[in-house]
């Protein structure tokens, strides 16, 4: 929608200051990584004429306002050779400065060893685990292509770039979101393969001899194979051209490049991935260049000029689109709630409450019911599921499903592809505009916990819903039980982990998880559970603190705290009730979230979890971690069985009756001389 201002005179520098301009980003892919003696100098250096297109000539960027809605969006998916963009962000003017190369990979520095978002601005993605750039590249493509069918063309009509290399394509993931992309028919996604034959190991073909070409075709991709052009601008330019007029399908141009080139020595091979040049071949290399050969990080005033001018371009671009903006007579208010990344203003009012008599519901259920009623007030929520949208909760009323003709559906169909979900979701969210929460069996998180751990680092807004999260759904058996899963997912940074007790700890966790900055995983029962009494009026206090005092002991101070986490909750409060009439009082405390819990003040901690007071915590999963919290445990620390549900967990002691027998014997210990 907006003009191309590419053609314009003062944007059209000579062949001669252009090469040069290139040349310099191959010296500063050297001198970084040899100042900081750590790096990857060798892709940089190849790929310095790709950039160098599609930063000046290509791509539709505002370097003096990088969180732009509407900009192209650019991920390096091959994240080592992050000195090759960090290169660009500072010449082109996106704020950072040449003392900042010079940091490159120091403490504190704005431009660490791999690309990481909210820390360099121009970052749109954090890249270095090999592939999740894809993946995330397929994420904003959906994210765009949605915005632009429920918003309009007219504030949301932009494109996404993505570089990858061999790594990235070996990595399974790559597989999982091309597929998607292909089937999703998702245009506007142009992918360019950096083709140079080198691993760390030493050449591909040691290990690796796929067509590309054919694979990424089978999966309904355009595919160009432009070939050894890595140093033609104009073939550069006219190829990156053709994938960007291509609407109906994802985009993949092939490149052969040579790493590390012209370096006479370490052209074409290994040495140049991932390690810095000598100082006697750097010194060559420039001679070659036509760079001063003694004089490091060397940028000439008239190539800082050059690429300075993307400045004007730019806030030209983004002034049409503001004028655009202001005329447009869509939902503004929808348009900001969505940009945010949460719901509009008070939506939190609709979202369900439950009465014991509603129960019992299983919190899977339970996270349908308040998806469905509050979906219409959270512009840019997008549920999905690995294969799994009922089981999951994923099936959002009246939602369509997204596919090539319903660019605008609101249900995605991951497929069998969790790890894919999970970086594609990264994606939607480090895009903007939407609200991503997809689902899976919480054994199967296993699967995605690369892209997990890469949404934590980057702090994007996504939500897991992790469902049959314990022995309890009973007779898949041992390979679909969750056992270990819970403690891993809780040692991970950043990840605000919820476990709720019941329908109504599930809606305030659904309030939490949409309301809040960073990644959330909901883990969600199969299993009915009973609405508790105690929820109603104390859940939505409660929850947010990570544990309260679900029900006190009567008369005083209690002799034992109880302590449970989802399903087991309702374990406690049967088991206090027999301890009750065997002389034990006992306090109730649901615990749905560690995270929370350590994020209240000392008092509050204390006041829930009394010091010098037994506690026993009850959870179906690993006791790992627990003694933080609890002096013993009914907890699991091996794999389950196969057999009904209710049938296991009695098997394995997740019974009241067990659980005030251990709680008994607990008290006992403490009152012994």
């Amino acid at each position: 929608m907006t003009e191309d201002l590419s053609s314009a005179p003062d944007l059209a520098p000579s062949e001669a200051l252009e090469q040069l301009g290139i040349n310099v980003i191959r010296g500063l892919a050297m001198d970084a990584p040899r100042a900081a003696n750590s790096g990857h100098p060798g892709t940089a250096m190849a790929l310095a004429p790709l950039a160098h297109v599609l930063f000046t000539r290509v791509m539709r960027h505002d370097p003096s306002d990088p969180l732009w809605p509407d900009r192209d969006r650019f991920v390096l998916s091959n994240g080592h050779a992050s000195i090759l963009l960090y290169s660009m962000l500072y010449l082109t003017g996106y704020g950072l400065e040449r003392d900042d190369l010079r940091a490159f990979r120091e403490w504190g520095s704005r431009t660490p060893g791999h690309p990481e978002l909210h820390h360099t601005a121009g970052v749109e993605v954090t890249t270095g685990p090999l592939g999740q750039g894809v993946a995330n590249g397929v994420g904003m493509g959906i994210a765009e292509r949605w915005l632009r069918s429920h918003f309009s063309p007219e504030v949301c009509d932009h494109h996404t770039y993505v570089v990858a290399g061999d790594g990235c394509f070996e990595e399974g993931i790559s597989h999982e979101a091309a597929s998607l992309a292909g089937h999703l028919g998702l245009g506007r996604l142009v992918y360019v393969y950096d083709d140079n034959h080198i691993t760390i190991d030493g050449p591909t073909e040691l290990s690796y001899s796929d067509d590309v070409a054919e694979r990424f075709g089978a999966y309904g991709w355009g595919v160009d194979d432009i070939r050894d052009v890595a140093n033609d601008l104009g073939s550069l330019e006219a190829a990156l051209l053709r994938a960007k007029a291509d609407d109906e399908r994802p985009s993949l141009i092939i490149l052969r490049s040579h790493i590390g080139y012209p370096s006479p020595h370490l052209t074409d091979t290994a040495k140049a991935h991932g390690d810095p040049f000598s100082p006697e071949e750097i010194r060559l290399t420039k001679e070659i260049l036509g760079l001063p050969a003694d004089e490091s990080f060397w940028v000439p005033e008239n190539v800082l000029g050059m690429y300075r001018r993307c400045i004007p371009r730019g806030q030209a671009w983004r002034a049409t689109w503001a004028e655009r903006f202001a005329a447009w007579d869509g939902d503004k208010a929808r348009w900001e709630a969505a940009q945010a990344g949460h719901g509009m203003p008070g939506w939190e009012a609709t979202l369900p409450s439950f009465a014991p008599g509603d129960g019992p519901i299983a919190t899977r259920k339970a996270i349908k019911a308040c998806i469905d009623v509050t979906g219409a007030s959270i512009p840019g929520l997008i549920p999905g599921s690995a294969d799994l949208t009922g089981n999951t909760g994923m099936a959002m009323a009246d939602a369509v499903a997204q596919s090539a003709e319903e660019p605008g559906g609101s249900l995605i169909h991951y497929g069998i592809r969790e790890h894919g979900m999970g970086a594609v979701m990264t994606g939607m969210a480090a895009h903007g505009g939407i609200v991503p929460v997809g689902g899976t069996f919480f054994v199967f998180s296993d699967y995605m916990r690369g892209a997990v751990r890469v949404a934590a680092v980057s702090n994007a807004h996504v939500i897991y819903s992790w469902t049959h999260d314990s022995i309890g759904l009973g007779q898949d058996g041992p390979t679909h039980q969750p056992v270990e899963q819970l403690a891993a997912i809780r040692a991970m940074p950043d990840l605000r982990v919820i476990r709720p007790a019941d329908a109504n700890e599930t809606a305030q966790a659904w309030r939490i998880a949409v309301d809040s900055e960073g990644p959330t995983a909901l883990i969600l029962s199969r299993q009915d559970l009973p609405v508790l009494a105690e929820t109603v009026d104390r859940a939505a206090h409660g929850v947010p603190r990570g544990a309260y005092v679900l029900r006190d002991a009567e008369g005083g101070s209690p002799d034992l705290v109880l302590i449970g986490t989802g399903s087991e909750v309702q374990l406690c409060l049967a088991a206090a009730d027999l301890l009750r009439a065997n002389g034990v009082s006992a306090r109730v405390v649901s615990f749905p979230s560690w995270e929370l819990f350590a994020t209240q003040p000392d008092e509050y901690r204390a006041e829930v979890l009394p010091d010098g007071v037994a506690r026993l915590a009850v959870e179906a999963a690993s006791s790992f971690g627990w003694e933080r919290y609890a002096d013993a445990t009914v907890c699991l620390d091996h794999f389950g069985a196969s057999a009904p549900g209710e049938q296991v967990l009695a098997e394995f002691g997740f019974t009241a009756a067990n659980v005030a027998e251990r709680a008994s014997a607990l008290v006992a210990t403490r009152r012994a001389p």
